[in-house]
């Protein structure tokens, strides 16, 4: 039972931490691939666009 509070405790701790870093701190790393910036300069796009690019370049043939 002791076990059992101690892990309801953490995981509680573990969420009021998250509120916080919500509510005050930066925002998450955008993991889209439209908002990431870096992914853009590589060419990255995400599937439904690469799809797309990709028929479109099978018209083109």
């Amino acid at each position: 039972m002791q076990a059992f509070l101690y892990s309801l405790l953490l995981i509680a701790a573990a969420f009021v931490l998250l509120a916080i870093r919500l509510f005050f701190g930066k925002d998450f790393v955008q993991t889209h691939t439209h908002d990431n910036e870096a992914l853009r300069k590589k060419g990255i796009h995400c599937a439904r666009t690469q799809d797309a690019l990709d028929r479109r370049r099978r018209l083109r043939r």
